[in-house]
């Protein structure tokens, strides 16, 4: 079965040009985010669940589908599972015709290579900010807090909990400076 999916996500978009266009493409049935949407679940989750093999979804553009990368791997995985296709107008991707690639190969690849570079970006910005003498990481306790952390330990008179509640130096923390004094 050919199923058209469209998401009221755009006010600037012509719904009307869009079914006509999913109409073209055969769709038995058009579902419309939006016209009748439930709080508990959206029409997408939904149809994607009562996908079965060999149906196929199409949309106007991939970016009907999913708001990231990332989500839409998740999504296309789903339908790949489901022994369904995607069929996409504006891409001209129809996953049902064999290609040189599969799109979930390509779409997971590019979530890949996001995360990379947002990690590669990171970790650049750190460098670039120790390299200025910038303090990277949590903030350091104040030494003073430390030492009457430490008096109060040595004093046997409190407890772990009371000794947090006074200097704000968790159990942890305290441990670890006993251990670097010791």
């Amino acid at each position: 079965m050919i199923i058209g999916y469209l998401r009221k996500a755009n006010i600037n978009i012509d719904y009307k040009k869009q079914r006509a266009l999913l109409q073209q493409e055969n769709c038995i049935e058009i579902v419309v985010e939006g016209e009748q949407l439930n709080d508990e679940e959206h029409q997408l989750d939904q149809l994607i669940h009562e996908l079965k093999e060999g149906d196929k979804l199409v949309v106007p553009q991939l970016a009907t589908l999913a708001d990231s990368i990332r989500s839409l791997a998740q999504l296309l995985e789903k339908i790949h599972q489901k022994g369904a296709f995607i069929q996409t107008i504006d891409e001209k991707i129809d996953t049902s015709e064999t290609t040189k690639y599969e799109l979930l190969d390509l779409v997971s690849g590019l979530a890949n290579f996001q995360r990379e570079k947002i990690s590669e970006k990171t970790r650049k910005g750190l460098h670039e900010a120790k390299s200025r003498g910038a303090s990277t990481g949590r903030p350091r306790k104040p030494d003073a807090n430390v030492k009457q952390a430490l008096s109060l330990y040595d004093s046997k008179k409190f407890s772990l909990q009371e000794i947090k509640e006074q200097t704000g130096i968790s159990k942890s923390t305290l441990y670890r400076y006993l251990d670097e004094r010791n």
